[in-house]
């Protein structure tokens, strides 16, 4: 099966504005054997719809991290009518989601009013930039979100009193532990499952196929391993923190604290005429605390004595 020809045609300059592509590169592709070379017409040369389709499909292939020598077997594969069915197959498999969780969309009257009904622009950019909002396009006051269920989670949380800033802060901490546990479950499955199909040259059809249909199989499996490993850890802290807190009792009040106490109006009276007014609350607070001192230390001579006469 070979591309399909259009009666568009383009000059060098063109075809890279219309593929994104530098004419350097273009030419580099032709010289590599990846791109047809062009028609001559007189002093000109003429590139077709067909040439912007190879290109298009070169950068889509490089995106996915294949070396030019790699994607020129494939291309060649695919003029000769083997096709890139199992490859591209694979492909779609693993850029597919992989959640079965629905994007919506969100206006910011919305917004606003789901986070208290406090319009908070900087929060609004902070979530642009996590990209748990985005911009719609042509609409400043419409947002795409990705993920509804992790937008629920953040105004759970601010309902709770939790801050926005915090919130953010800790989406930030989580998605870094995240992705490590991500990259290391793709490592530990490239090792043991797919380490065959990585040679030195593209997978056959077959080999294509076979290794989709393990992608979709082994697809669920990291988030059920993380799901329980979380409930585990969860369960396991949550009641270790409980227990800590409930064995160390009532909170104990700052030592600055302040508390009025009603005193008889005859004793303010001696004790302004002892110290003057101003004085007054500094002696009474002084002579408490000599009080409590005092009874302190009988209280330890009396356990002194008590342990010399058994002894």
């Amino acid at each position: 099966m070979t591309e399909q020809q259009s009666v568009v045609e383009y000059r060098i300059e063109d075809l890279a504005h219309h593929s994104g592509a530098t004419v350097r590169t273009i030419r580099a592709y032709q010289d590599r054997g990846l791109l047809p070379r062009p028609e001559r017409r007189g002093r000109a040369n003429v590139y077709t719809a067909a040439h912007l389709s190879r290109l298009r499909r070169i950068a889509d292939l490089l995106d996915r991290g294949y070396t030019l020598a790699s994607i020129k077997e494939l291309l060649e594969a695919w003029d000769a009518g083997r096709g890139l069915g199992g490859v591209l197959g694979l492909v779609a498999e693993v850029d597919g989601p992989w959640t079965d969780e629905r994007a919506g969309r969100i206006t910011r009257a919305e917004l606003d009013e789901r986070f208290g009904g406090r319009p908070d622009d900087a929060a609004v950019r902070d979530a642009l930039d996590l990209g748990v909002l985005e911009q719609v396009p042509g609409k400043d006051d419409e947002f795409l979100v990705p993920s509804p269920q992790e937008l629920s989670v953040a105004v759970e949380l601010h309902a709770a009193g939790v801050p926005l800033t915090a919130i953010s802060g800790h989406l930030r901490e989580l998605r870094g532990q995240v992705e490590h546990i991500a990259a290391r479950f793709l490592e530990f499955t490239t090792e043991h499952v797919f380490a065959r199909y990585l040679g030195p040259h593209p997978p056959t059809d077959t080999e294509a196929v076979e290794a989709a249909s393990l992608v979709r199989r082994l697809r669920p499996l990291a988030q059920q391993s993380v799901d329980a490993e979380l409930a585990r850890a969860m369960r396991l802290f949550a009641t270790q923190h409980l227990h800590r807190h409930l064995a160390e009792g009532p909170a104990v009040r700052p030592a600055d604290e302040h508390h009025l106490v009603a005193l008889p109006a005859r004793t303010m009276r001696a004790v302004q005429a002892l110290v003057g007014s101003e004085g007054a609350a500094e002696f009474v607070a002084a002579a408490a605390e000599r009080e409590v001192q005092a009874r302190t230390l009988d209280a330890l001579v009396s356990k002194g004595a008590n342990t010399a006469i058994v002894e």
